[in-house]
């Protein structure tokens, strides 16, 4: 049962769920964070961190706003219809609630944006400078429309985590905005270093398309565990920055978006 009473303190047990909590926050947000830095990145690097921060602090109030209306948030977790086709691990049917329903179709979103991103990073754009500063503008509300939608899919997945762990409403208010502000410091590193790799990028992107299918797993009752995932990424991660290391020396050309990739090594 959720409390909206002030902790106590000076209890060490408070300490210990507040700190376990935030922890979990901040490792839930890493997709976000990647998603953001991502999406943002397409902007005039003027416009960057306004957007990213824009991002996140719509994330912290929408997140804020759900736990105020938790027993709401807990609501949705009730089926409104079921599969019968569709067999659980119990062998019973399926059923769906509009908790489930949000993360399938925000893994379905994220599966198809990081798949058109990676295919815009491949295949070459043509008329792309006939839009000008048009487009930049247009891609602000876009890029803000987008970030908004993904918040809010991976803010019910973080609320309803902080719901398992937390029963205290404000413990947990505490832990998503220390979380948040924790992201709003490393998301701009991480759009630097994001924007300079494109290795990363794709890296990145990929991740973003393996969480998308998690969250549609998640949806329909498969549940994958995340540790997996984000040991799998750090792996990935580890092995990607080792070859950064060694194409060092390597030249820079520019891709058909601006952007420079590593290709070949120059001539001794």
């Amino acid at each position: 049962m959720t409390e909206f009473l002030m902790p106590d303190f000076a209890d060490p047990a408070i300490w210990i769920s507040l700190l376990t909590l935030c922890f979990l926050e901040i490792v839930l947000g890493i997709d976000n964070i990647i998603f953001i830095s991502i999406v943002a990145g397409k902007l005039p690097e003027a416009q960057q961190r306004k957007a990213r921060n824009t991002g996140l602090l719509l994330a912290m109030v929408f997140r804020v706003l759900l736990l105020l209306c938790i027993n709401w948030i807990i609501g949705l977790k009730e089926a409104v219809f079921t599969l019968p086709h569709v067999k659980g691990i119990t062998d019973a049917p399926i059923g769906l609630s509009w908790k489930d329903l949000i993360l399938i179709a925000g893994g379905i979103f994220l599966i198809v944006k990081s798949t058109l991103e990676i295919h815009h990073k491949l295949v070459k754009k043509e008329e792309e400078t006939k839009k000008g500063s048009k487009k930049a503008s247009m891609s602000v509300a876009a890029v803000l429309g987008q970030i908004i939608l993904v918040d809010a899919v991976f803010s019910f997945d973080s609320i309803l985590t902080a719901v398992g762990l937390v029963e205290n409403v404000i413990i947990m208010i505490i832990a998503v905005i220390v979380s948040i502000g924790v992201m709003m410091l490393f998301a701009g590193p991480v759009t630097r270093i994001i924007n300079k790799q494109p290795t990363l990028q794709m890296l990145a992107l990929s991740f973003l398309v393996v969480i998308g299918v998690v969250l549609v797993a998640s949806g329909f009752h498969q549940e994958v565990a995340k540790s997996i995932i984000y040991s799998c990424l750090a792996f990935s991660l580890g092995v990607e920055l080792l070859n950064i290391k060694l194409r060092g020396r390597q030249k820079n050309i520019e891709l058909n978006d601006g952007e420079e990739v590593i290709s070949q090594q120059e001539k001794k």
